[in-house]
């Protein structure tokens, strides 16, 4: 008996969870909040990814904020785009190119593979075009959030920029077993681009 009643408060621990995330949260995985009244607790292992990639493609219906961040990470590959938000003609043949250098699809389609690829690790003291990228996410989550633009879109990892990273992933461990290192890897990336709450 006792078996079913934790079964039972996990299920709905974990249903509360989703509702909590939003309606989207039926598309990933997400983590019950460590030491929650449940007393259910996953570990990083049972939560392999934060949000789900957007899924890019020339024409409408993109972010302006997400087309950027694809832009820059390109740029940091090498790509030379200006970067404007807009998925033309010109980004659409760098995802190509990109594709078939880095041994993907190509089909001009930036999903979880193409997304995967291009992520560059920026910490304190790195530049360049992916740095931008993430100090460009921050701005536009913080004015999402009614806020300005706090970050220099510099490409320059500095103190400021580590300061931000920082809170993100604090806001971010509240609700899910993530490092809090001050790197943009991997697993900060993507609840970055896939534009996970909380805001900058």
């Amino acid at each position: 008996m006792k078996a079913i009643f934790r079964v039972l408060i996990g299920l709905l621990a974990v249903s509360l969870s989703l509702v909590f995330v939003g309606p989207a949260a039926s598309a990933r995985t997400v983590a019950v909040p460590t030491g929650a009244a449940s007393g259910v607790f996953l570990t990083a292992s049972a939560v392999p990814a934060i949000g789900t990639w957007p899924v890019l493609r020339q024409g409408a219906g993109n972010s302006a904020v997400t087309v950027r961040s694809l832009q820059y990470l390109l740029n940091a590959h090498g790509a030379g785009l200006a970067v404007d938000g807009i998925f033309g003609a010109r980004t659409n043949s760098a995802v190509r190119n990109y594709q078939a250098s880095h041994g993907l699809v190509v089909d001009g389609i930036v999903g979880p593979q193409t997304w995967s690829s291009a992520l560059v690790t920026v910490r304190r003291g790195s530049v360049g075009p992916a740095v931008k990228a993430f100090q460009d996410q921050m701005n536009a989550r913080n004015i999402a959030a009614g806020g300005t633009a706090y970050l220099a879109v510099d490409g320059v990892f500095g103190a400021k920029t580590e300061a931000a990273v920082y809170r993100f992933q604090n806001r971010l461990a509240d609700f899910w077993d993530i490092a809090v290192d001050g790197i943009v890897g991997p697993q900060t990336w993507q609840p970055v681009i896939s534009n996970v709450a909380p805001r900058g």
